[in-house]
């Protein structure tokens, strides 16, 4: 069932010549390239499976944040999450998969977990791919406590 919202935001992006193209958004400029995995040549453009990564990722920290603010646990300024996203064929086409490699460094292992658990609730693309793609959340164990 699609849910209405009502959008307090709206960001605007231009994409031209697809996959080898460019892509922009604001002062953000990009030029795009194909994977040689996926036939292309590579080279020193963006994919987007890439900005698909970034934006999920930046997104999922604003989520814990949101859920840390509620709970009252303050997500640490050096929480990171490392995404990967996949592309490959399906039967009808192509489709994507995401693993969240989740970081949140000086919280324990099940106040990270419940955190996470929550932000996934909450978190638009995690909304947006829920039963959709496969996405698997990952939290990388630090030590609680211990500071670099």
């Amino acid at each position: 069932m699609t849910q209405s919202i009502n959008a307090v935001y709206t960001a605007q992006a231009r994409a031209t010549g697809g996959r080898e193209g460019t892509a922009s958004s604001g002062n953000l400029n990009l030029k795009l390239s194909t994977p040689k995995e996926l036939g292309g040549a590579g080279g020193d453009g963006t994919n987007p499976e890439q900005l698909f990564g970034m934006g999920y990722a930046a997104c999922f920290i604003g989520a814990l944040k949101f859920v840390g603010a509620k709970e009252k646990i303050a997500v640490p300024a050096d929480a990171s999450i490392d995404s990967s996203v996949g592309i490959g064929a399906t039967p009808n086409g192509f489709g994507i998969e995401v693993t969240l490699n989740i970081s949140l460094p000086g919280i324990d292992g099940e106040t990270a977990d419940r955190l996470i658990a929550a932000a996934h609730q909450v978190c638009p693309y995690s909304n947006a791919t829920r039963g959709n793609i496969n996405v698997t959340l990952v939290r990388v164990p630090s030590e609680v406590g211990v500071t670099a």
